[in-house]
């Protein structure tokens, strides 16, 4: 039983939202995605999808997109992407249990692979469009229900922790931020997020070990639309 994450899959069956228009290594990804998730994925493993999943501005016209994810092979865990428009505020549990056996949704909660809690929340980094008031507000909340999950985790028993982000969890220069600095203080083994796309920006964040801390960028064109195996 395998655990995997990719993020950003775009997926667009109800809206027209073409993704080649971003460069040509986006020209059909949705067959690159299902074509290489089908050949390395097995039914018993876990993939964590780290957000962006659907251009739908509501659960309607998401809900085409989210059955393909649903049909494809293993246990599926959705993290809210700033896309996810049919995310809504509070929505978590009631898709929790639409979804009840075929997606699971992470948010204010956890899952468990083996020994491992599966925590993770949207996050936010700053990318120049903010006011530093609203940028605060969103961080704030962000690490808040980043905190509910660890803590949800630990008041569990559990003390090995994957942390999931769709951010980046520094903006760009940061050397910390209140999320790595959350990863070291639960001892997380491994922090995985996406969001970056194109080869400028696939540099904005960590990679590699930090502080003793694995950090993997899991956007799907950096990672040629295969998803990436963490632990096998």
């Amino acid at each position: 039983m395998s655990l995997y994450a990719i993020g950003d899959l775009h997926l667009s069956f109800s809206v027209d939202k073409p993704m080649d228009i971003f460069g040509s290594e986006w020209k059909n990804h949705v067959q690159k995605i299902q074509k290489s998730w089908n050949k390395h994925v097995k039914p018993e493993d876990t993939v964590v999808i780290t957000g962006d999943h659907s251009w739908g501005r509501n659960l309607e016209e998401s809900r085409e997109d989210l059955e393909f994810i649903a049909a494809l092979p293993g246990r599926k865990i959705l993290l809210r992407g700033n896309h996810d428009m049919f995310w809504d505020k509070g929505k978590t549990e009631k898709l929790n249990q639409q979804y009840r056996g075929r997606l699971s949704f992470l948010q204010n909660n956890y899952f468990v692979y083996e020994q491992y809690a599966l925590v993770g929340t949207k996050g936010y980094c700053y990318e120049g469009k903010d006011t530093p008031e609203h940028f605060e507000k969103i961080l704030n909340r962000e690490l808040y229900r980043l905190k509910i999950s660890f803590e949800m985790a630990r008041e569990d028993g559990y003390r090995d922790f994957l942390m999931f982000l769709h951010y980046p969890p520094t903006s760009i220069g940061e050397m910390e931020s209140g999320f790595t600095k959350m990863a070291e203080e639960y001892g997380t083994k491994m922090v995985i997020y996406s969001h970056c796309h194109g080869k400028e920006r696939y540099q904005d964040s960590f990679l590699g070990v930090v502080n003793g801390i694995e950090y993997r960028l899991v956007s799907s064109d950096y990672l040629r639309f295969r998803p990436e195996l963490l632990i096998k």
